[in-house]
């Protein structure tokens, strides 16, 4: 087929709807492809929590939080451990950046289309190490007020509106098998055509071809996503220092997420770099309505649960509930089993147990200040107690023993002694009444309220798990759950795609999780949290404002 437009995306999620956006405004014609239907438009940004790490934002500043650029960005190299002379070179500079437009721009660009953004500001990752380690020293995730969905709808009402103008056309169920190359240059794209699909969003789609497809134009946009959807990839690419790939894994995204686009854009000459890296988490419980295949959802814990490893051990300082999500998975990877325990009560799940995902999130999605001030009435979030209620992971006793015997009759491995977990949990419970103490997950309790809206909203008052009036008991067994990756293709600050040698790959360009958020690796080795979504926001910005100025 001939030329259709000026510049052809690959992948409708927010990358994708950004870079079109930024397209479209410079009068550039777009086709936007994607394998699925229209329904799922947006991608996997319509399923998150919708958070934005920001820096110095107003709403820090209202809660007294000091925030700068210097801070954000030695708290971001700290985390991120960049150590490799070659990969880590744009990852680097992307970080660079990334938390200057954070500290910059970013909050006003995005309220001018619209964001806005829930008054609290949560503190993810606290870290616990030394200050010049990894975490975010002061709080920084922004919640958007609408969640995932609001976020999409900014780029994906202003897209849609360019179709209505003839400046955007969809291409959906088209899936790209190759990129086409005309004297060293990406010139367009080659592929199959996918069956209609009427599925859900969400909800696994048909891979029957019906036919073939060929377009081209002056410049692609690979904006495709990762991995996280892909077990067998996960497994293929995971890294040697985290021991062995675990036997089983929930997954937070939707099949979809294969990660197809990488070796496809490396076949055709792109470098692919940092593919060892990814971000999983390790507190994620089986969903008891799937959406798609694996489907887990994330909890979002205060400190005060007590984290038991398979065996019953307390996971070691600062491995608590929030604090260090890669040491975590490092730690449980290296126990030889793939699930651990939080043990708290009814007192705790009530404060401080949160749902990751939009559709978990019915109040903040759903922009009802009403529902939210539901949140500090007695008993937990709705979707919290459905999860309590009727998930596989949850289980409910008024004593030890019938808890820890319940928890061994779930996993079928026998591998906790009643006798051990009520000494820990006592030992526990001790230093909580001492004034002084030693537990340093107490002291870690203690000073997280020093923090005003997580002691209003966010973690309970230290007291005793076994405390009759703080009951009843309950254990949640929590599975690894995929989600990022980190690596992907290597791009300049234009997005522009690196070839092995080092030079721009001439008419193609990668933006959001394909292109590792930017730079094949904007985050190194961890991340800080809310930083997903924006990576994808301002690498989608900086491809749709190259790819245009490249168009003749």
């Amino acid at each position: 087929m001939g030329e259709r437009a000026d510049v052809i995306v690959v992948g409708a999620g927010l990358a994708g709807l950004v870079a079109t956006a930024e397209l479209v405004e410079r009068g550039r014609k777009v086709l936007l492809l994607d394998q699925e239907g229209p329904q799922n438009l947006g991608g996997q940004a319509f399923w998150s929590f919708g958070g934005l790490f920001l820096v110095d934002s107003p709403h820090q500043r209202r809660v007294g939080i000091h925030d700068s650029y210097d801070l954000a960005l030695s708290d971001w190299m700290a985390t991120a451990g960049f150590d490799r002379e070659r990969e880590d070179y744009w990852p680097r500079k992307w970080a660079e950046a990334y938390v200057g437009f954070a500290a910059g721009e970013k909050y006003h660009w995005l309220a001018d289309r619209g964001l806005k953004i829930f008054p609290v500001v949560g503190w993810a990752e606290r870290g616990g190490y030394y200050a010049d380690g990894p975490g975010n020293s002061v709080p920084r995730f922004h919640i958007t007020w609408g969640t995932g969905p609001a976020l999409v709808d900014m780029f994906a009402s202003r897209v849609r509106a360019a179709a209505t103008r003839g400046f955007v056309s969809f291409a959906h169920r088209h899936r790209v098998d190759k990129l086409v190359t005309t004297a060293g240059a990406v010139t367009g794209v080659r592929g199959t055509v996918l069956e209609p699909s009427d599925e859900p969003r969400g909800v696994q789609s048909s891979r029957t071809a019906v036919g073939e497809f060929e377009f081209s134009a002056q410049a692609v946009i690979v904006t495709s996503g990762g991995i996280g959807g892909n077990a067998e990839l996960i497994r293929k690419n995971w890294p040697q220092r985290l021991g062995e790939p675990p036997a089983q894994m929930l997954s937070g995204v939707p099949a979809h997420v294969d990660g197809r686009m990488l070796q496809i854009a490396e076949t055709a000459g792109a470098s692919l770099v940092n593919r060892d890296r990814m971000w999983h988490y390790t507190e994620g419980i089986t969903n008891f309505d799937p959406i798609w295949p694996h489907h887990g959802i994330r909890i979002l814990p205060g400190p005060s649960s007590l984290w038991l490893d398979a065996t019953g051990q307390r996971l070691p300082p600062p491995l608590f509930p929030g604090f260090d999500t890669l040491g975590t998975l490092a730690h449980i990877t290296k126990t030889g089993h793939s699930y651990t325990w939080f043990v708290l009560n009814q007192r705790i799940i009530e404060k401080e147990f949160g749902l990751s995902g939009s559709e978990q999130n019915p109040d903040l999605t759903g922009r009802s200040v009403r529902k939210v001030m539901e949140r500090v009435r007695p008993g937990a979030p709705s979707p919290v107690e459905a999860f309590k209620q009727q998930g596989v992971d949850f289980i409910v006793r008024h004593n030890v023993e019938d808890l820890v015997d319940a928890m061994n009759d779930l996993t079928g491995d026998a591998l906790l002694d009643p006798v051990e977990i009520r000494r820990v949990i006592e030992a526990r419970d001790r230093d909580v009444r001492n004034p002084f103490g030693k537990d340093m997950q107490i002291m870690a309790i203690r000073s997280a309220r020093g923090y005003k809206p997580d002691k209003l909203s966010r973690v309970v008052a230290p007291h005793a798990l076994l405390d009759p009036d703080a009951g009843p008991l309950i254990a949640v067994r929590l599975h690894l759950l995929t989600r990022k990756t980190l690596g992907g293709l290597e791009t300049n600050l234009d997005s522009q795609v690196i070839t092995p040698g080092g030079d721009p790959f001439p008419g193609l360009f990668a933006a959001g999780e394909v292109a590792g958020f930017g730079g094949g690796g904007v985050h190194g080795y961890r991340a800080l949290e809310g930083s997903f979504l924006g990576g994808c926001i301002f690498s989608g910005r900086a491809a749709g404002r190259a790819a245009a100025a490249a168009v003749i």
